[in-house]
């Protein structure tokens, strides 16, 4: 009877010794596990960061500067598609009064030895290269290289709407063409003589 009592109370205290041992174990796997986590979470990226954000940046920066292209480009295209409706609407509104100015006014192509038509199409033509060309310049235009041109090669009527498309007056650009002040003087005087008449004829 004493001999089984010492063997259960052997058992036992073997048992609560294994015990006490494997709890021991697993505490310091748990505390080993602990320490590792916190001390891999300091090394990954921070929130907001790595690949994913650099792609964000990238995509927004590329976006921005397209954006700001095309709003540029539109802006061009916008201000040339603007210049150039103003320019064909100046050339038809001085062709139409081109077109007004023939009807009552025949003899200003006739007396050149021009048909109205012929004398249209000349002036239509030369609007395309400057649209701001009244029809009244270029009838005096074409004057003058009939009355001047035979003894002034240099002044024809395309030298003359040249002048006038760079900004001159008729007289300026005379004179860059060869003549004097009073010579030029004098041959607009004469133009605008027989322009007149034309107009009180017509």
């Amino acid at each position: 009877m004493g001999r089984k009592v010492i063997l259960v109370i052997g058992a036992i205290f073997v048992s609560i010794v294994f015990i006490t041992a494997n709890a021991t174990t697993a505490a310091a796997q748990g505390k080993s596990r602990g320490a590792g986590g916190q001390g891999a979470s300091p090394g990954g990226p921070p929130s907001g960061t790595g690949v994913g954000r650099g792609i964000g940046s990238s995509s927004d920066n590329s976006v921005g500067r397209a954006d700001t292209g095309r709003g540029t480009a539109s802006d061009r295209s916008n201000g040339r598609s603007d210049a150039g409706l103003d320019r064909a609407r100046t050339a038809s509104d001085n062709l139409h009064a081109a077109d007004n100015d023939l009807q009552r006014h025949p003899n200003l192509a006739s007396d050149m030895h021009l048909s109205a038509n012929g004398l249209r199409a000349g002036y239509q033509s030369a609007l395309t290269a400057n649209p701001n060309l009244t029809f009244g310049q270029y009838v005096a235009a074409t004057r003058l290289a009939h009355n001047l041109g035979a003894n002034n090669p240099n002044i024809t009527r395309d030298a003359i709407l040249a002048g006038l498309a760079a900004g001159h007056s008729i007289g300026r650009t005379l004179q860059d063409l060869g003549l004097s002040k009073d010579e030029a003087k004098t041959a607009s005087k004469q133009v605008d003589t027989e322009i007149k008449q034309s107009r009180r004829r017509g």
